[in-house]
Parts: C-alpha cells; sequence; structure tokens
C-alpha cells in the first residue's frame, strides 16, 4: 500500500534533513523517500550502520544528497557525536526526526534490571533530548519554518504489553517531550510533533512478538489489519511539510487502525 503516492514530486526538494534509526523499518522508509525526493538527508543507520533494508543499492545515483553515519544512541557521547556530524554535513537542518528507539527485549517486571533500565531509556528518551539540542542551532538556522518529528508509541497511551513497561515509559517521555518543546520553540519558528504508530508489521514486531499475538492484534483492529511503514512515512511527512501542516504543532497523531485508549 503507498500511502505516499498522493505527496506532490520534489515537495521536499532542497530540504535538509537529519533522521535517527534509519537502518530498518519505519526510519529507513522515511529516509528513502526523501532521498528519492530530492531533500539532502544526513541518516543515522543504527548501531552497525547497515543499510540492506533500503530498496536502493548503497552508493547509487539516487543517493548522491544522502550522508550516513551510525552509532549507538543510547550512549550520550555517541548521540552528541551523531549531533555534530549532521551539522557538519547539512549546516542548517530544515527537518529533524527522531526515529531510533527499540524495545531490547521483552523483561517482566520481576526481572527488571538497572543496566536494562538505562539501556532502554537512555536509547528511546534520552538520546531524543541530546540530538535535538545538538541539532537546535541547526534548525534555528533552517531556511523556512522548521519542524521535528518524534516517534513516539502507542504503548506510551496503553502501557503496552507485558514486557515492555520501561519502553512504553520513555515513548510516554517522549511524547510529553514533544508537546513542551513545541510550546518552547514556537517562537523560533520550529513546530514539534510527534507519530504515534500502533502495531506496524515491520521486523520490530518479528522480534518481540509471537505471529499469534500479531494476528489477534489485526483481528481486534477496526481497519483489520497491521499497520505498514508506508502508513507512517506519509503521516510523517504531513508533519515535516510546513505546506501541509504549517499550523500544527504540539500534537501526536496515531497510525493504529482505529484502536481507541
Amino acid at each position: 500500500m503507498n500511502t505516499t503516492s498522493g505527496f506532490r514530486p520534489g515537495l521536499f526538494a532542497g530540504k535538509h534533513v537529519a533522521i535517527t534509526g534509519a537502518g530498518r523499518g519505519i526510519g529507513a522508509a522515511i529516509a528513502e523517500y526523501l532521498v528519492r525526493d530530492g531533500a539532502t538527508v544526513f541518516a543515522h543507520l543504527g548501531r552497525d550502520g547497515n543499510q540492506s533494508h533500503w530498496h536502493f543499492p548503497a552508493g547509487g545515483d539516487d543517493q548522491k544528497n544522502l550522508t550516513t553515519c551510525c552509532g549507538d544512541l543510547s550512549d550520550e557521547a555517541e548521540a552528541k557525536a551523531m549531533a555534530e556530524k549532521a551539522m557538519d554535513a547539512l549546516d542548517h537542518v530544515d527537518i529533524l526526526i527522531n526515529n531510533a528507539g527499540t524495545m531490547l527485549g521483552r523483561v517482566p517486571a520481576s526481572k527488571m534490571t538497572a543496566a536494562h533500565y538505562r539501556q532502554v531509556s537512555d536509547l528511546n528518551a534520552q538520546s531524543v533530548v541530546v540530538v535535538t539540542t545538538g541539532l537546535l542551532p541547526a534548525l534555528q538556522k533552517a531556511t523556512s519554518q522548521a519542524a521535528i518529528v518524534n516517534v513516539t508509541s502507542i504503548s506510551a497511551n496503553t502501557g503496552g504489553s507485558p514486557g515492555s513497561s520501561i519502553y512504553s515509559a520513555a515513548k510516554g517521555f517522549v511524547s510529553t517531550y514533544t508537546r513542551s518543546l513545541a510550546t518552547e520553540l514556537a517562537g523560533d519558528n520550529i513546530r514539534v510533533n510527534a507519530i504515534s504508530p500502533g502495531t506496524i508489521d515491520t521486523d520490530f514486531h518479528q522480534r518481540y512478538s509471537t505471529k499469534e499475538k500479531l494476528a489477534r492484534t489485526a483481528a481486534n483492529t477496526p481497519l483489520g489489519r497491521l499497520g505498514t511503514a508506508e502508513d507512517c512515512v506519509s503521516a510523517c511527512l504531513f508533519l515535516a511539510a510546513p505546506e501541509m501542516s504549517g499550523y500544527i504543532t504540539g500534537q501526536i497523531i496515531g497510525i493504529n487502525g482505529g484502536i481507541a485508549f
């Protein structure tokens, strides 16, 4: 399902974009669209820099305006270094997409360790703050209205399923941080919004959810299916483009097929 086909070609041409967590899933789909549309993109591909989930080969002509890096954003120093590299590559930033994050395993509350808590919260919450703070000077230099789009989760509202308590809490932090920044940065002509995916059919849930669980979720979703990465791309692009959402800030858009909470 190509939900991005309705966007005017070239809408993002010439825009400078920084995106984290672009090595696979939702992040890869967003970054690939922006590169193909003519944006100059700095993409953090994850800890190992794997670009194999993209639909065009690394180093191809499609990627002449693409710079990539890798790094563990749960490490504050590496998150700061990523922001500095993006500043060097882009000069100014029109769009920042904070997508990096994952569950790092389902851990029951009775087996929670301080190490797991720190790693999950540092990756999903702290990295958003560190990268955003590091790139604020570049966002303030944007050629027009700048946009930050954070990626939170439906579990920020529902609490998630068993074993995901810290991940869900970290995503709740991202949602609140989004609303707070929207007010604080409005005077700098920077809009801040977030997308909140439900259960999206990417390798995230292939790793952390059983086939039976995914089948039950699809059956209980009003639209009768799981989401796709493309569903998230279209919502993110809408929030990133001032031509379409220039008077929208501080909002969390749910992409969950109609699940109420």
